[in-house]
């Protein structure tokens, strides 16, 4: 089933990254954010200034885990303690929730005036999944999927939504976990070994191998041994793009 195997029955795909391309305004706002609050922190600690690295640090410590998951992960990274704070917090606090908040603003103004790219091998990946009436959700740790999903019309290709507003309410644990993939499936009314998971980030692969899912695919937008790095982390395949799962068997080109 569209290079699948014949166990799978039901797809989760991840958003951002794997349907479509605002892995990078995220990766830029995460940026931004970060190296304001670093030039601050050099400041006030005496300690150099060194950016945030999106080839590296994005990769490693902040690509599809929750915002504030994402910033502990990334403070702990430069051994930076700073206190959790509470989501009531203003984007102006020196708290773990306001620099979450304050990416969230930037990233919201990035899609606001640069728009939201889909991966037109994905889109029409999903179309051929809803002609054979494969079962389709989407994963996101995303607070925005829902409007990224309304503004590029794939909310009419994919039939449930687990994303971070879902996780917040249900108390679902972030990825690397495996919690919001099991919940994507339960409201497919699917099994874990039935279904196929499609991510682009470490932590997203890990979630899938950590959640026994029947299939894990790796999507590699990055390259520079982004590949690998999904195999080792669990993806069973890695393909550079949806399109390729529906290419002939020994073309050559169904692996990155």
């Amino acid at each position: 089933m569209l290079g699948l195997p014949d166990h799978v029955t039901a797809c989760l795909f991840d958003l951002d990254g794997v349907l479509t391309n605002t892995a990078t305004l995220h990766a830029a706002a995460w940026k931004e954010m970060f190296d304001e609050f670093l030039e601050n922190w050099a400041h006030r600690s005496g300690d150099p200034f060194v950016p945030f690295d999106i080839g590296s640090d994005y990769t490693a410590h902040v690509d599809g885990r929750p915002r504030v998951d994402g910033v502990r992960a990334f403070l702990a990274s430069r051994n930076i303690g700073i206190p959790d704070g509470t989501v009531d917090d203003p984007p102006s606090a020196l708290t773990v929730h306001a620099l979450a908040t304050r990416k969230n603003i930037l990233v919201q103004r990035r899609i606001t005036a640069d728009g939201v790219d889909v991966y037109p091998g994905s889109v029409d990946y999903l179309r051929e999944l809803a002609a054979a009436d494969v079962p389709r959700a989407v994963v996101s740790s995303s607070a925005n999927c829902v409007e990224v999903l309304r503004v590029t019309g794939l909310d009419a290709l994919v039939a449930e939504v687990v994303d971070g507003v879902v996780a917040a309410r249900e108390d679902l644990a972030g990825k690397p976990a495996p919690d919001t993939f099991l919940a994507g499936a339960r409201r497919l009314g699917v099994r874990p070994e039935q279904t196929a998971v499609f991510e682009d980030a470490l932590a997203g692969v890990e979630a899938g191998r950590a959640g026994r899912f029947g299939y894990v695919v790796g999507v590699d937008r990055v390259g520079a041994g982004h590949g690998e790095a999904l195999r080792a982390h669990g993806a069973d395949i890695v393909v550079r793009d949806l399109a390729q799962l529906r290419e002939p068997a020994g073309s050559g080109h169904g692996q990155a």
